[in-house]
């Protein structure tokens, strides 16, 4: 009996185990990234470069797509539904570990509904002010929050999201009396300091380098234990008289349940690719960011270790939970 050799191909492809047709197949199509705040924030930002990397690398298109609200538990939520097949991601930062530390209840399984990729673009928080603010270093603003208490604000993307608690954590490590301000994104947020609407904030350096740049902020100090190529003159949280605080943010990328693991492997080889390249490198640097890329178990390890440090922060917040 002969077969012709569509019939030799088709039983070639039935032997095959699953994974090893998925990994050769994808993507075979466009791949949608939600980002579940506005754009013009840090996690927008980097997730928008490193999609335009992963179209150039693979030929298929890499696109974002915003799905803002709820300190991103709405665009989170609708990847978790989203089919298990590597075609709907999420992108998010360390917010994503502080979320069950905000509601009570989740719209998904947080423990099984969305697997992590890859944690990326490593980069640390800074103390904002606008340029024309009276405060030149962090003690400056911190001697003046304890000397006019109540008198501050501060401003962040939301209730619950990195930058929220960060600052918490800042005025526990070094005494700074502030009030929360939130908006609906860190762009936002940001207008509102250069408009006079809050007097700092605290934000990941992608998110505001363009300002720094534009000599419209001034960092007065950053997290990491030395200070950033990028940004030589700005102290760090030790070296400005506040040791002991350190939080550094990233980039990272989730995927439903079930997508196939062989999936999973092709989307960090070609994230730990794209990190590697000269250009994404420079385009980290020049954010004030490290282009390091974790993967897999060691990503999951990261996201636990943040996890921690985020529950010590909500204890001594007293959150009352959503």
């Amino acid at each position: 009996m002969r077969f012709s050799p569509i019939i030799w191909v088709a039983c070639a492809l039935v032997a095959l185990p699953v994974g090893a047709v998925a990994q050769t197949s994808y993507p075979a199509k466009a791949v949608k990234i939600v980002v579940p705040y506005p754009p013009g924030g840090a996690v927008d930002q980097v997730t928008r470069r490193i999609a335009q990397k992963l179209t150039e690398q693979t030929g298929q298109s890499f696109f974002v797509e915003n799905k803002a609200g709820a300190t991103g538990t709405i665009g989170a939520s609708q990847v978790a539904r989203s089919p298990g097949d590597g075609y709907t991601l999420l992108a998010n930062d360390t917010t994503y570990s502080i979320l069950p530390q905000v509601f009570k209840k989740l719209p998904w399984d947080y423990a099984t509904d969305l697997v992590p990729v890859a944690g990326f673009n490593f980069a640390p928080t800074a103390v904002v002010v606008a340029s024309g603010s009276p405060f030149r270093t962090l003690a400056d603003l911190i001697a003046y929050s304890r000397s006019h208490p109540g008198k501050l604000n501060y401003g962040t993307g939301g209730a619950g999201t990195m930058p929220h608690f960060a600052t918490e954590a800042l005025k526990t490590s070094s005494g700074l009396d502030a009030t929360h301000v939130p908006f609906k994104g860190a762009g936002e947020a940001t207008m509102a300091l250069l408009g006079g609407s809050i007097d700092f904030q605290i934000a990941s350096t992608p998110g505001v380098m363009g300002q720094v740049r534009g000599g419209k902020v001034r960092l007065l100090a950053v997290s990491g234990e030395q200070r950033s190529k990028t940004l030589p003159d700005v102290p760090t949280f030790a070296q400005a008289g506040s040791a002991g605080y350190e939080v550094v943010n990233f980039t990272g990328l989730w995927a439903p349940k079930g997508t196939p693991e062989a999936v999973l492997q092709v989307l960090r080889k070609n994230i730990e690719q794209a990190m590697a390249s000269k250009d994404m490198q420079a385009f980290a640097e020049d954010l004030g960011a490290v282009p390091n890329t974790l993967t897999g178990q060691a990503f999951a390890e990261k996201l636990k270790s943040d996890a921690r440090l985020w529950e010590s922060v909500a204890g001594k917040l007293g959150v009352d939970k959503q």
